[in-house]
């Protein structure tokens, strides 16, 4: 038997075509939501029993709650709420890219649940101990972090984006100002300071570029 040395009959294995980051940022989005509806769906069979595990503010087995929080929800009307900004906002921070998204919503999910775990039992009656569950603190983040990201970028559409959120949503900010006991502006508040925090933070390849091309200006004119 003889063994060709050419190279003719070589066809290289075809590469896979790389998906869209919309499409992979909407995938995303979907699943979280539809992970949301299996723990309700789980929750409501069992008598809301996970409801307990959110964030107990000060208290130290109430910490665990910052991991659980923004995964149970009261009920379906809570969740059903709670859906349509989600799935929105969400999916507008991919747009940013993967890597941010996951790491602002790491930011929003534990700095917020932190700043919640601190001051959430402020405006409870005396001798209530509340619990803070639902994805609305994490909903705040993300919409601080589009409406404040395209200012620190400097980048036109994403700062067309934050405008259109917060022409939309701009009114559901008023939920992190003390009101109603049994709303938790508290993980509002917190969510969307967080937001800001990872906006400015995730800004900073985009900011040190316009510094650096601020610097070198200024070297040029100085000659």
């Amino acid at each position: 038997m003889g063994m060709s040395g050419g190279t003719a009959g070589y066809t290289p294995a075809p590469q896979k075509k790389q998906r869209p980051a919309w499409m992979i940022g909407g995938a995303t989005i979907v699943s979280f939501v539809a992970l949301l509806y299996v723990i309700e769906a789980w929750d409501a069979v069992n008598h809301q029993e996970l409801n307990a595990d959110g964030i107990r503010p000060l208290e130290s087995d109430g910490l665990w709650g910052i991991i659980w929080a923004p995964l149970l929800h009261a009920n379906w009307e809570h969740l059903i709420a709670n859906t349509g900004p989600a799935l929105v906002l969400g999916f507008l921070v991919t747009l940013a890219g993967m890597a941010r998204f996951i790491y602002a919503t790491a930011m929003v999910w534990i700095l917020g649940g932190f700043g919640t775990w601190l001051i959430g039992n402020i405006g409870a009656p005396p001798g209530v101990e509340s619990v803070h569950i639902g994805a609305s603190g994490l909903i705040f983040g993300w919409l601080t972090f589009l409406i404040v990201f395209g200012f620190f970028t400097r980048k036109a559409w994403q700062i067309i984006v934050g405008i259109v959120v917060l022409f939309i949503y701009g009114g559901v900010l008023l939920g992190a100002l003390p009101g109603t006991f049994g709303v938790s502006w508290q993980g509002h508040l917190c969510g969307g300071l967080a937001g800001v925090f990872a906006a400015y933070l995730l800004s900073g390849p985009e900011r040190k570029a316009r510094e650096k091309r601020k610097t070198g200006t200024a070297q040029q004119l100085s000659y």
